[in-house]
């Protein structure tokens, strides 16, 4: 585990109940991805936040300098801890991510966070592309509900396709519980 970094993509604010884009079970969410950063930051194993701005003009959510666009209390980064600003669903897009990776020695990633449709699907696909083996935790992402052509999805549904796409090939899929387990917890 010692090549191994936990990254934990836009556990923010404004995806929390009366943030400005709510998902479905982000505290749920937020709760098992603070159970894994529990289990990193014990074994004094790294750990990178991502952290996600939408400069754009009339971008919805994530605006700069505003609390929604701060990370949750739940997981709010220590002394040392990585944070890596982004401005694309892609975590190594413009963002120096790879860098701290090479310059911590990582090989192997873990995977908390949210949009599990948007940002840690374009990441960990992104993560896959360029080498690296991935672990999702899939209770530790939240996801929303879409529609397409006048269908409703439900957020469940949403969360689980995406998933599934990526155990595809891209990732491994391991419950916290289950990855704490197999690591000594």
């Amino acid at each position: 585990m010692e090549d191994t970094a936990l990254l934990l993509i836009d556990i923010q604010n404004d995806y929390f109940p009366g943030g400005r884009f709510e998902l479905d079970g982000a505290d749920a969410a937020a709760a098992q991805a603070r159970a894994a950063l529990d289990f990193f930051r014990e074994r004094g194993l790294p750990v990178i936040h991502v952290r996600h701005e939408s400069p754009q003009p009339g971008a919805p959510f994530f605006l700069p300098g505003t609390p929604g666009a701060e990370l949750h209390p739940r997981v709010m980064p220590q002394p040392g801890e990585a944070v890596v600003l982004k401005h694309f669903p892609n975590s190594f897009r413009q963002t120096d991510l790879q860098e701290r990776l090479r310059a911590l020695g990582v090989k192997h990633l873990v995977v908390a966070g949210m949009m599990t449709l948007m940002c840690v699907d374009a990441t960990v696909r992104a993560a896959g592309d360029l080498g690296y083996p991935v672990t999702v935790l899939p209770d530790a992402c939240a996801a929303r509900s879409l529609e397409f052509n006048g269908q409703a999805v439900p957020a469940p549904q949403v969360h689980a396709a995406f998933l599934a796409a990526l155990g595809m090939g891209y990732a491994q899929l391991v419950p916290t519980a289950a990855f704490l387990a197999q690591h000594g917890r």
